[in-house]
């Protein structure tokens, strides 16, 4: 696989490169972003790709559940670079149907170390969807459940997001706004699950 990624790279600069020179010349002397988006490490969720974007349109931070941790200090470093220096004005929380981060809520793992402490930041949607679920006495199909899963968490990052000050105060300058996201892998279809465009109040 390693040998076929320089391949790739060599077609990429004899195809594509070479024949958009100008356009790459000009990324490297600084980059615009209009979006910082927060998703998922899978590798069947492929941001430039489902977007139709082009290098240098998409600021990008991925981890396991497209997590928001408030104690993440590269998560707190990107942010604080698109909004301080990149003035970006909209980020997007973008979880995916089929995460296998989400479905570990569920595991017990004895071999894992670091995942389960990761997931503990996504433990709420999960309670909270079972908690609805029992109070409107509904039992769902494990795979629809965990497609709720999926959506409430992205939601929850939308709330961790808001717990950094300087987000809050972009949103209330209201030269920022959030969004939340869901991809189908099954579709291609990308699903809004929710939109901010004021700091929520608590």
């Amino acid at each position: 696989m390693i040998t076929a990624l320089l391949e790739g790279n060599r077609r990429f600069v004899s195809e594509v490169f070479d024949r958009e020179r100008d356009y790459f010349e000009d990324l490297a002397k600084q980059q615009r972003p209009t979006v910082l988006w927060i998703g998922c490490s899978d590798s069947r969720v492929p941001v430039n790709t489902i977007t139709q974007t082009r290098p240098g349109e998409v600021f990008v931070h991925r981890n396991v559940a497209n997590i928001v941790a408030t104690n993440d200090w590269n998560l707190s470093a990107v942010l604080e670079f698109s909004i301080n220096h990149l003035r970006i004005p909209d980020i997007v929380v973008c979880g995916h149907y089929g995460c296998g981060g989400i479905a570990a809520l569920d595991g017990d793992s004895k071999e894992d170390r670091y995942i389960p402490i990761w997931l503990n930041n996504a433990c709420k949607a999960r309670d909270r969807v079972d908690d609805k679920l029992r109070e409107l006495h509904i039992e769902l199909p494990p795979g629809q459940r965990m497609n709720l899963i999926v959506e409430e968490n992205v939601r929850l990052q939308l709330e961790h997001l808001q717990e950094y000050p300087f987000v809050r105060t972009a949103m209330e300058a209201g030269i920022m706004a959030l969004h939340g996201w869901v991809y189908d892998m099954s579709s291609g279809d990308i699903k809004v699950v929710q939109r901010n465009t004021i700091a929520c109040r608590y």
